[in-house]
């Protein structure tokens, strides 16, 4: 895909940021919406259906905690890449965004350079993912069905839905029990060797799926990484 196939939606709640990354963005030739606030993001994803939305964490009404929360409860949005912009460093508000369902994290101030490396890498995985869809739908567990078109988890009868990164991880593990993946590994096929996220992105990723799916399917091996037993 050249990069005027991919839809962009801003969402910050400064004209003088919206302006900038749209501008950058554009310049690169992707096609670009912008958003104001929470509320605004959600039409204009609903109406626009963007590959990437880079969401400002601190704004007025809706921040983009929440924001993300209910882009991700939207299922014609589910493959859709979500970044946080934000000047804030604290682990705590990357936690939550990851909680949320937010695939990378880029700290403000923002160079055009790193900004549309990062872009570049964030939707080079989505095109990956999605080309990749059609051949990966089967997992040989029992206690779970795994449908990747949908995104969706369905365990005991009941529908799950998962946040792109860790329906991701859930795949990676799921794809051959008992067998150990290293943190390293998980990194690489999930996040990607070009997409910089803090050390404890998977540990916050593997509590979210236990709470989901059950506390007996994941293993810890220390020092090493995780499992998935069926």
């Amino acid at each position: 895909m050249n990069n005027s196939d991919y839809r962009i939606l801003i969402v910050d709640d400064e004209p003088d940021i919206l302006e900038f990354l749209s501008y950058n963005l554009k310049k690169e030739g992707y096609v670009v919406s912008v958003a104001s606030n929470g509320l605004e993001a959600l039409e204009s994803a609903q109406a626009e259906k963007p590959h990437l939305a880079l969401l400002d964490v601190m704004m007025p009404g809706m921040d983009g905690i929440e924001t993300c929360e209910k882009l991700r409860e939207n299922q014609e949005l589910s493959s859709m890449v979500i970044a946080f912009l934000t000047a804030r460093s604290e682990d705590y508000s990357q936690i939550a965004g990851f909680e949320a369902g937010a695939d990378d994290y880029i700290s403000k101030p923002i160079r055009p350079k790193v900004l549309l490396s990062r872009i570049k890498a964030l939707l080079k995985r989505f095109s990956s993912n999605e080309s990749t869809t059609a051949d990966t739908n089967f997992f040989p567990v029992k206690s779970i069905s795994i449908n990747r078109e949908r995104y969706m988890v369905i365990k005991d009868g009941v529908d799950i839905s998962l946040p792109r990164k860790e329906f991701e991880l859930l795949a990676l593990l799921a794809s051959k029990p008992d067998r150990v993946f290293s943190r390293d590994e998980i990194f690489e096929t999930v996040w990607g060797n070009d997409i910089i996220v803090g050390d404890r992105t998977i540990d916050v990723h593997i509590r979210k799926l236990r709470e989901k799916i059950g506390q007996k399917h994941i293993y810890t091996i220390k020092g090493v990484g995780y499992k998935f037993v069926d």
